[in-house]
């Protein structure tokens, strides 16, 4: 595989950039905003609804509850074109066998980028939340395949949000996929698709839905069919 020590320009395509598909759906499940629905439920019904990658976010399970729910949300995702992701920690992402691992900020300083890749090898995903555009430029300086920025909008989770306009600058500057995460919503992912994001990801708007396939398949729909988007 090709790789540059910087940016991947346009028209350098790696394998693992084209598992990503454009106008991706990225829901990120964690029981503790499922409102006491399992995590495997809600994966089989995001999988139906068409969602095209799921990561299991599980900050207070045991090593066992993660291996015993990451192997059956992998063979969910692999029943489907879903791509399955684990947060934190790429050495369970090798375990598990799944697609990728999703790393924090603070996990960086526990598994930096090329330790990471040194584990999953380069074949695997590795995607880095950013916050800011330094961060963003960053990450993407290094061997990551994709990044997610945000918060976009005002979240319960975080007391700060980047806003819209941060969405150009970002793009203007990353070669790579970028998922906007952050209070998005139905009401407001057209903003989103309008300053020409093409990636969301979810969490709440889908776990906490009363119909979680129907969720899924609705926001597939703006983003395949975005209104006012450029």
């Amino acid at each position: 595989m090709h790789r540059h020590k910087g940016f991947l320009f346009t028209g350098e395509v790696s394998a693992i950039m084209r598992k990503i598909k454009d106008r991706s759906l990225y829901l990120v499940i964690s029981e503790e905003y499922s409102d006491g629905r399992p995590a495997i439920w809600i994966a089989e019904r995001a999988v139906a609804g068409g969602v095209d990658i799921i990561q299991m976010r599980e900050k207070n399970k045991s090593m066992q509850e993660l291996v015993e729910i990451g192997s059956k949300m992998r063979d969910i995702c692999q029943k489907s074109s879903a791509l399955f992701i684990v947060n934190d920690d790429p050495t369970l992402a090798l375990q598990l066998r799944a697609d990728g691992v999703h790393l924090g900020q603070e996990d960086i300083a526990r598994f930096p980028i090329k330790k990471a890749r040194d584990i999953l090898g380069p074949e695997r995903i590795i995607g880095v939340s950013t916050h800011s555009i330094e961060e963003a430029k960053e990450a993407c300086a290094k061997e990551v395949d994709y990044i997610a920025f945000g918060p976009i909008f005002p979240t319960e989770a975080k007391g700060y949000h980047i806003g819209k306009e941060g969405i150009k600058e970002v793009l203007a500057l990353v070669k790579k996929p970028v998922f906007f995460i952050g209070g998005i919503n139905l009401s407001n992912i057209a903003e989103v698709l309008a300053e020409g994001g093409r990636n969301i990801a979810l969490i709440r708007p889908i776990t906490q839905a009363v119909d979680v396939e129907s969720a899924v398949k609705k926001f597939k729909k703006a983003l395949i069919r975005p209104e006012g988007a450029r």
